[in-house]
């Protein structure tokens, strides 16, 4: 690995994990275009689809448990919740990161680029109003849609080596109706459960380059806090915007690939 290439990735992982302290994902749907598409650009040789994803669930693991100690200090990680989904997130994030292995690498970017059209779309529906009867961060979310919500998320996260929470947390405020703030802070920690099965998967299956993932991992950590610091100032409505935006134009990027001739 060259010397460019590896400041190259230190700058990619500082980015991916801003982006996840930001919004509450774990930094997927940054990293893996980053990954994809930044070194050519740049001159560097091409990373493959595999190897991004290996790589990206690294980064999505320490970008993760980073933000989630951020949001956690104030008072924004609902437990119940986070332990639910993360138990059902991370048995979904196993199986599909271990049969990623017998996938190719196009039916790989077909499923993420199904998975940030569907995160759109469901960005695009109102949130339930919220209840206020009791404070959200230790409100009791439906376990069973909880469940079922994240094992499927996980399930797809875990094929493309993607943390998952760009999807997980629209449905989280559309389907399970947790407030944006909340949602920030526990999907984080869902994610961070879910990426230890992810990471398990692809390393039991010699699927990780040790080295770009490492370097990656390392810039994650100050990142993700970043992201986090920036988070708690801005109000919920535009952190749902940004968001939204960050989702679109990495469906119309990955879209784009795909459809191409």
């Amino acid at each position: 690995m060259s010397p460019v290439l590896a400041v190259v990735l230190l700058a990619l992982g500082v980015a991916g994990a801003f982006v996840s302290g930001l919004v509450g994902v774990g930094g997927a749907i940054v990293m893996i275009p980053l990954l994809l598409y930044g070194p050519p650009l740049l001159g560097l040789p091409v990373i493959d689809v595999k190897s991004v994803a290996a790589i990206t669930m690294v980064q999505v693991w320490v970008a993760a448990v980073s933000g989630m100690i951020a949001h956690g200090r104030q008072r924004a990680v609902n437990r119940r919740l986070a332990v639910v989904g993360g138990v059902a997130m991370a048995g979904g994030t196993l199986t599909g990161a271990v049969a990623s292995k017998y996938v190719s690498e196009r039916w790989l970017l077909i499923v993420f680029a199904a998975m940030v059209t569907v995160a759109f779309v469901v960005m695009l529906l109102p949130e339930p109003p919220p209840d206020v009867a009791e404070p959200a961060e230790v409100k009791e979310y439906s376990a069973p849609l909880t469940a079922v919500t994240t094992g499927v998320v996980g399930l797809a996260a875990g094929l493309v080596g993607a943390g998952g929470a760009f999807l997980l947390v629209p449905l989280l405020l559309v389907v399970v109706g947790v407030p944006i703030r909340v949602t920030i802070g526990s999907s984080l920690a869902i994610t961070a459960m879910s990426a230890v099965a992810g990471f398990a998967g692809k390393a039991a299956t010699g699927q990780i380059p040790w080295g770009p993932a490492l370097l990656v991992a390392l810039a994650a950590l100050p990142g993700a806090q970043l992201g986090a610091l920036l988070s708690r100032r801005l109000s919920g409505a535009r952190l749902r915007h940004v968001l939204l935006l960050v989702v679109l134009l990495t469906a119309l990027r990955v879209w784009w690939d795909l459809l191409r001739p």
